[in-house]
């Protein structure tokens, strides 16, 4: 059988080691050899023997999520196998995380990650009860972490000259040690004339990065049956 479906470069080769690594854009491949996390719901194949299982969040986290709407619903993957992890077709991107960094991640971007990293559900400093990046989940520790984003992402350098301020339904992540606030940009005759629809922003001073989608988030509001 011949077709350009069979090229190389969609072809599923055996991992040579175990951990993460990009199948191709759309996708990624981890090697489990014991134990990984990864967002629930994302495994679209795998091979091997491999066992699915629902993470708690602990109390805290259970709480957080239900007042905000934000978390990180996990499972964990054990076994040994080869899984593939993949959203909505996302673009997919990941991170080695080294000992001293600190990475803040909006849940909805977080596709998997290795066991050696630690993560906590946090809330934004200085973003009091707006925005929808409430509450994100830091990581530290050493290990590789995948992150998705709908469309290209734009990292944007911060300093403590040019701090940069982004819509909370756009952010992706930034650095963790970068300090957070909410920023007004629209005047109250502006909002009094029905606003232009970016009326606060979530303020990033310091230095560091941010990392930003090219669209915002956008709730998707299922039929009821």
């Amino acid at each position: 059988m011949k077709s350009d479906l069979f090229a190389s470069e969609n072809m599923a080769q055996q991992a040579t080691a175990p951990g993460m690594t990009l199948q191709n854009a759309k996708s990624v491949k981890y090697a489990v050899n014991g134990e990984m996390l990864a967002r629930q719901g994302s495994m679209i194949a795998f091979r091997g023997n491999l066992q699915f299982e629902r993470k708690g969040q602990g109390i805290g986290g259970m709480l957080k999520r239900a007042v905000t709407g934000e978390g990180l619903a996990l499972m964990s993957v054990r076994g040994q196998g080869e899984a593939w992890f993949a959203h909505e077709a996302a673009n997919c991107f990941i991170v080695e995380i080294e000992q001293g960094d600190a990475l803040t991640v909006n849940g909805r971007n977080v596709l998997c990650f290795d066991p050696t990293l630690s993560y906590e559900i946090k809330m934004v400093k200085g973003a009091g009860m707006a925005g929808g990046g409430l509450f994100n989940s830091l990581f530290t520790g050493h290990g590789k972490l995948a992150v998705i984003c709908e469309g290209n992402p734009i990292v944007i350098p911060v300093s403590p000259q040019y701090p940069v301020y982004v819509d909370t339904d756009a952010v992706v992540g930034w650095s963790a040690h970068l300090d957070t606030s909410l920023h007004r940009s629209q005047s109250i005759g502006s909002m009094l004339r029905g606003g232009s629809g970016e009326a606060v922003q979530l303020m990033l001073q310091g230095e560091g990065f941010v990392i930003v989608r090219p669209s915002e988030h956008v709730p998707v509001i299922k039929a009821g049956h």
